[in-house]
């Protein structure tokens, strides 16, 4: 099986699902945080291949939601400069296998990862109710045995 590299949103239930998918396929993960790795816009610019620029942004981002970010009316270049300024903007996952790489969990090479037949998880999990996702830079409480 193969090794792959998984740029996460910490505490994102979505993520946690989509790895569990592919450990459970047989892949080794190396999981990275996608908002702490240090971005550029070439590099970011490989895992978004021939995809329209609005696919490239995370439509969960508060910034997308409100309205403050239009990603249809967003040049690659200048979209590219905000996610590597605001790497919350970048649709998640970003995963990199075998030089293969893509963004979002419903593109090759995660679907051949997957195999035949698996539907992918995509788009954000959070509950109807509006409840946001544990800020993954908040100290996490820690658990007394």
């Amino acid at each position: 099986m193969a090794t792959v590299v998984f740029y996460e949103k910490p505490g994102c239930g979505t993520n946690a699902r989509q790895k569990l998918m592919l450990a459970n396929a047989g892949h080794a993960l190396e999981v990275k945080s996608l908002l702490a790795e240090p971005w550029t816009v070439a590099r970011l610019k490989s895992f978004f291949g021939q995809t329209p620029v609005a696919s490239w942004f995370n439509p969960a981002a508060p910034a997308v939601k409100s309205g403050a970010v239009d990603p249809a009316a967003m040049e690659a270049e200048a979209a590219l400069a905000l996610m590597v300024e605001q790497p919350i903007l970048i649709r998640r996952p970003l995963v990199e296998v075998e030089g293969a790489r893509c963004a979002g969990f419903d593109r090759e090479p995660v679907l051949s990862l997957l195999g035949a037949g698996v539907v992918p998880p995509e788009g954000c999990s959070r509950p109807a109710d509006g409840a946001s996702c544990p800020d993954p830079t908040a100290a996490t409480p820690s658990v007394q045995p």
